[in-house]
């Protein structure tokens, strides 16, 4: 029986079997829950037939081309596919820190951040770093995409002197085009003054 794992963006993992050595059950699929506890979904379609499954641990099988509702428990899944599950990448995690105002300059409390991501990343074997740099909403546009993609590339620049390759990341500049908290023009809100650090 030969067995692949069906990731399904933004609506958390789908075990899929392609089955061979079973007669009945021809294929299945496992909605396992998100490791932040999150709701998802998914829908499965097997000609007219649609199931929609919504619970961790919901199940749709095909049995003789018909589409089968049924659930498992997160044991049975350990037990039968604890192989399969243990080939998965790591999930994606997230870091933020803080800028000074009007500046590529860290607030107080990044370097805490930085300590533990460092320590994320030296735990995968070949990292993928996503760097986006933000800013508020003060200065005009022009200029906070220069100082976003500044931020951006400053906590590049500190990671790649802990020793993460230049290679494995990646910059952007984002501007106020994307604030955590929503401001008039002009308003110098801390918390829009960021960089997002995604790692996986």
């Amino acid at each position: 029986m030969s067995a692949r794992l069906l990731p399904v963006a933004l609506l958390g993992a789908v075990l899929g079997l392609l089955g061979g050595c079973a007669a009945v059950v021809s294929d299945r699929i496992i909605l396992l829950p998100q490791a932040d506890g999150r709701p998802s979904a998914v829908e499965v379609t097997a000609g007219s037939q649609t199931l929609r499954l919504n619970q961790p641990y919901a199940t749709a099988e095909l049995r003789d081309g018909r589409l089968t509702p049924a659930t498992t428990t997160a044991e049975a899944v350990r037990a039968t596919y604890g192989a399969l599950l243990a080939q998965q990448p790591a999930r994606p995690r997230s870091f933020t820190v803080q800028f000074e105002s009007n500046g590529n300059r860290l607030a107080a409390g990044a370097e805490a951040v930085l300590t533990e991501m460092r320590a994320a990343l030296a735990v995968l074997p070949a990292a993928e770093v996503v760097i986006t740099g933000h800013t508020d909403r003060v200065g005009s546009v022009e200029a906070n995409d220069r100082l976003s993609l500044a931020r951006a590339e400053a906590v590049r620049d500190i990671l790649a002197a802990a020793g993460v390759p230049r290679s494995a990341m990646s910059v952007a500049g984002r501007g106020e085009r994307e604030p955590v908290v929503p401001t008039a023009d002009e308003v110098a809100e801390a918390r829009n003054r960021r960089v997002e650090i995604k790692i996986r």
